[in-house]
């Protein structure tokens, strides 16, 4: 990515196997590759990433001239005129695809919107591509708003591979590799059901600060949920849609954002219909290490879900997906069971009983279980993801475990790199940059940035807006304010997706954390789950793209009533 790639795909501190201190140190290593960067970034955090943005220097204007006694002899000399704000800018351009048998009509919107601050100045020019079917009647026609997240990167990802009307073709699994690529028609768009909006966040894509905004205007946890409120509110006022359906549609940290930005939301007044939380991370109070054990538990039943996709098991329960699925049914029922309670056991485990635990565990891992046991029956992700293929002198990606690479060092504990990022990467930057250009006609002299580069300076605390006396949190909890959310507005409705492969946040992480929100019964029939045979970016896998577009079709039905 123009330096790290960052699509948002970025798991936390909670997600990733490295302590903060190591966490800080990997960024500051000048050894350290961009992916590791950006891993070290979402592990501060709990679950994602970045790399280059610029940092606007706060403006001081002159100390005002001291008053004269004469002043008509000696007139005050005049303050410099304050710069001026940039305009709102857009390149419109009309479009066609077919797409369910039906040709759809559309407009094509790249542009920015200005967001103001609490002293009614602009603050931050917001970069947008919005697709809006033509003749439709906007306070029936839905319009979703979709992002990234990082948190400091771009929405290249989401926009260029998953529901907009195009999308790039890759060689998922197997890395892409040079260009040219191809730009297709994606019939597997959204577009026939509701208008798309794409938002880069702040100080990423063409999103730049203005006036005196620096980057600690945008670079935490509270002010990007507040300037991501901003430019939806303003964007319904500009294209008068505050009628409309109105949906979020976040991946990786972008589900961090949605889960909050949906109260933040419901206090200004836009009750939202339905949110999608592609790839989750809802809390970011937990770490792997000793001690905390809730990490290792969750991530085991996807261990289960990669090792019988690589058939690493030593004895494969079948080759279906319905196999397959049952299987990690399974591990799901002895993560939270026996597994858990033997961890909490700690040292006064049994030997006996650690035997016991190493051979299930290597049942459900495929990993040797002497290798279980000088582990401690704790197994780390980024061990994992170098360990299950090892005789074979393979590692596997942490974005998606379906992605294989090979080493220099065959004997190392940790993978030096992510396949499942380095193979990518290229045909998505060189993707959006043609596209914008060649089809949507945007210009501009400034850079294209995949990522802020502000996860060093990101500040991580939370107030949580209708926290129930929870106040302020110094690592955010986000799925609280979801759950507080849903209480206010008891017909909104959530889809979480997610990939059996995803190395980055685990699903069995997901379901928790959407399983204690403490709704009524009533109200917890809103929360929806699916899960594909893909990794964080469920979207690179065809197939399940499909399948994910297929389940969204009768959630928005749903949503919309």
């Amino acid at each position: 990515m123009l330096g790290t790639r960052k699509r948002g795909h970025e798991a936390a501190l909670l997600h990733s196997g490295l302590t903060a201190t190591g966490a800080t140190a990997l960024i500051r290593s000048n050894q350290s590759s961009p992916l590791s960067r950006s891993l070290a970034v979402f592990l501060l955090a709990g679950s994602f990433v970045v790399p280059a943005a610029r940092v606007f220097a706060q403006e001081h204007p002159p100390a005002e001239p001291a008053a004269h006694a004469d002043e008509h002899a000696h007139p005050p000399a005049q303050k410099p005129e304050e710069e001026a704000a940039p305009v709102e800018r857009s390149s419109v351009t009309q479009h066609s695809m077919m797409l369910g048998g039906r040709q759809i009509r559309y407009t094509a919107t790249a542009g920015t919107l200005l967001i103001r601050n609490e002293e009614d100045k602009p603050y931050g020019s917001i970069f947008y591509v919005a697709y809006t079917a033509d003749g439709a009647e906007s306070k029936t026609r839905p319009v979703t708003f979709l992002y990234n997240g990082g948190p400091g990167s771009a929405s290249l990802w989401l926009h260029m591979g998953s529901v907009g009307p195009m999308r790039v073709i890759t060689n998922s699994p197997a890395a892409t590799g040079s260009g040219p690529y191809q730009v297709v028609p994606n019939e597997y768009s959204l577009l026939d059901q509701s208008d798309l909006v794409f938002i880069d966040a702040p100080l990423t894509g063409y999103s730049r600060a203005v006036g005196k905004a620096t980057v600690k205007d945008f670079a935490g946890v509270d002010p990007d949920l507040r300037a991501f409120a901003k430019v939806i509110e303003r964007y319904l006022s500009v294209n008068q849609r505050w009628n409309s359906p109105k949906f979020l549609f976040g991946e990786s940290y972008g589900t961090t954002r949605s889960a909050g930005l949906s109260a933040v939301l419901q206090e200004d007044g836009v009750a939202l219909n339905g949110i999608t939380l592609l790839s989750s991370v809802l809390n970011y109070n937990a770490s792997i290490g000793a001690g905390l054990e809730v990490s290792y538990v969750n991530y085991l039943p996807s261990y289960a879900a990669i090792a019988y996709y690589h058939k690493k098991l030593p004895q494969m329960p079948g080759g279906s997906p319905a196999a397959m699925a049952a299987f990690v049914e399974e591990a799901r029922v002895f993560a939270r069971g026996e597994y858990a309670e033997a961890l909490a056991e700690g040292e006064a485990l049994p030997p006996a009983r650690v035997d016991e635990i190493a051979a299930k565990l290597n049942h459900f891992t495929g990993l040797p279980v002497s290798y279980i046991k000088e582990a401690k029956l704790r197994i780390n992700p980024t061990r994992f993801r170098k360990e299950l293929l090892r005789g074979d002198g393979d590692i596997l990606g942490r974005y998606d475990a379906r992605f294989e690479g090979t080493e220099v060092d065959d004997a190392g504990e940790n993978p030096s790199y992510d396949p499942s990022d380095t193979g990518i990467s290229g045909v998505y930057v060189a993707a959006v940059h043609d596209y914008l250009q060649r089809e949507l006609k945007y210009e501009s002299t400034d850079e294209y940035k995949l990522s802020a580069n502000t996860i060093g300076e990101w500040d991580w605390h939370h107030r949580a807006v209708g926290a129930g006396g929870r106040g302020a949190q110094q690592l955010p909890y986000v799925a609280g304010d979801l759950g507080d959310t849903i209480r206010k507005n008891p017909k909104l409705q959530v889809l979480s997706a997610n990939g059996w492969f995803d190395l980055a946040t685990p699903f069995f992480a997901t379901e928790y954390e959407l399983n204690h929100m403490m709704l009524a019964p009533e109200l917890a029939k809103n929360v929806h789950f699916t899960y594909y045979p893909a990794g964080h970016m469920v979207y690179l896998n065809v197939d399940a793209l499909r399948q994910l577009r297929d389940d969204l079709r009768p959630f928005y039905q749903q949503a919309e009533k």
